[in-house]
């Protein structure tokens, strides 16, 4: 029993260990947001150095919205884009071969007519069976095709369009109305280098919204999704900013990225056997440019929002992050030889260090610590300062890595600026961490158990439509 006991503690000193290094990792990246937080802050207030929509150099933008069975939000989500301020814009919805009501209710409310011409060239993704333009909007197109997956949804998007670059926003998502003029930016002030940005995501649940625009910001009532508007805020705020600052962001959001047209059909467009496509596509997007020599700019926007809906529900929830590990697990493998390599620069020598220690292996390891120490201490081998120590850490940290994240919000966007909504979102900065944080290291653990399964499926998202007056 002695050695046992001297084993487990041994483990336990390591877990411990493994959960400071990690959250070393996690307070460089929220320091370094900071710090990019206030110089972006100073630039808005010293202004743009161009005034919007009176710059000819504008390039023309081609939103792609891949949409299964979307029927409850696909309307107000195109008529958003249908307000965007910008000056040249063309939407390109692709209906994934929906089995539900998503194609009639576009059809019904745009006034769609199919295009009675063949598509000229060969396209990468499922077949076509019909496009069609609106009589009501001319600069929106509709995409009819079999079913294939996101990844060839969007794929016949990009192959369909017109302009140099195109944007991907999910069905389920409501970008505001100079969000793209804001995201395209970095296009125009670096040019010959910008190939990706990326903007901010919020969630949508228990916002007013109105002919696809957002009336009125607030939280939702419900409690996960609450937990989620937390998480979001502490993600973008703290971690794609701090990533940003390290030039070694890895992750442009397929809810909301904008990249160049001919480079994404040069590398092959998305890879329609992953699962978590925007992931694998920056990195690939990395690699090559990288390999190539090439001088290059892959930068988040804060400014710009997207809002989405996100899971109501735990078992919506869970099949949601189960395949965002299961697909993290796939493309972290798939460009395994980044790792620690000077050739791919900062996402190489620190970005996929960091991703593997924080987000694929510290999950595992942090539920692990929730079985052994207190296991630990009921055999002997922890005393009580041990186990308190332990989970003051963990929970010390992890309130301090989302009160960061919160306050990031609260000093710079106020999107959430009435003192209630504050002090929600601080509670659930609390909350998170009895029994919300425990769940989603389960949630690592079964998709762990998945993917070692060759399990690649989606898995259905519920919606329930957007809150509307």
């Amino acid at each position: 029993m002695t050695s046992i006991a001297e084993a487990l503690l041994v483990i336990g000193w390591f877990v411990l260990g493994y959960y400071l290094l990690v959250n070393g990792m996690y307070l460089t990246v929220h320091i370094a947001a900071l710090f990019e937080l206030r110089s972006d802050l100073k630039r808005q207030a010293a202004g743009t150095m161009y005034q919007r929509f009176s710059s000819p150099f504008f390039p023309g933008v081609t939103v792609v919205v891949p949409a299964y069975n979307e029927e409850a939000v696909i309307v107000e989500s195109v008529q958003s884009l249908l307000n965007l301020n910008y000056p040249e814009l063309e939407i390109v919805v692709v209906n994934d071969g929906s089995d539900d009501e998503t194609l009639s209710r576009l059809r019904s409310a745009f006034d769609l007519h199919p295009i009675d011409a063949d598509v000229p060239f060969e396209i990468p993704s499922e077949p076509i069976e019909a496009v069609y333009r609106s009589e009501d909007a001319p600069g929106l197109r509709v995409v009819d095709k079999e079913n294939g997956g996101r990844a060839d949804a969007v794929n016949a998007g990009i192959w369909l369009a017109e302009q140099p670059l195109f944007c991907t926003i999910d069905a389920d998502s409501i970008i505001d109305r100079d969000g793209l003029l804001q995201a395209v930016e970095p296009f125009l002030e670096r040019p010959e280098e910008t190939v990706a940005t990326g903007g901010t995501i919020r969630v949508a649940n228990g916002c007013t919204i109105e002919n696809g625009t957002i009336k009125s910001v607030n939280l939702p009532d419900n409690r996960l999704a609450g937990l989620q508007t937390m998480e979001y805020l502490r993600a973008f705020y703290s971690g794609r900013l701090g990533l940003d600052r390290l030039n070694a962001l890895m992750l442009i959001s397929g809810a909301f990225g904008v990249f160049r047209t001919d480079l994404v059909r040069e590398v092959g467009g998305y890879e329609t056997e992953s699962i978590t496509e925007d992931f694998e596509l920056t990195l690939r997007l990395h690699r090559y440019l990288r390999e190539q020599d090439r001088a290059y700019n892959v930068e988040f926007v804060p400014e710009p929002v997207v809002w989405t809906e996100v899971p109501e529900s735990p078992a919506t929830f869970s099949r949601q992050r189960r395949r965002w590990y299961r697909g993290l697990l796939d493309t972290m493998a798939r460009h395994r030889k980044m790792i620690g390599r000077r050739r791919y620069g900062s996402p190489g020598v620190f970005g996929y260090p960091a991703f593997l220690l924080a987000e694929v292996l510290g999950p595992l390891v942090e539920g692990f610590g929730y079985v052994l120490v207190p296991l630990a201490f009921l055999i002997g081998a922890a005393d009580a300062s041990f186990v308190l120590l332990y989970f003051g850490l963990t929970v010390g940290f992890g309130v301090f890595l989302s009160w960061f994240g919160i306050l990031s919000e609260v000093w710079s966007f106020r999107r959430y600026d009435r003192p209630k909504q504050v002090l929600r979102l601080l509670g659930y900065g609390i909350l998170e961490n009895f029994g919300f944080r425990q769940w989603k290291t389960l949630i690592a653990w079964r998709g762990l158990y998945e993917y070692l399964r060759g399990d690649t499926s989606w898995g259905e998202m519920q919606r329930s439509g957007f809150d509307s007056d």
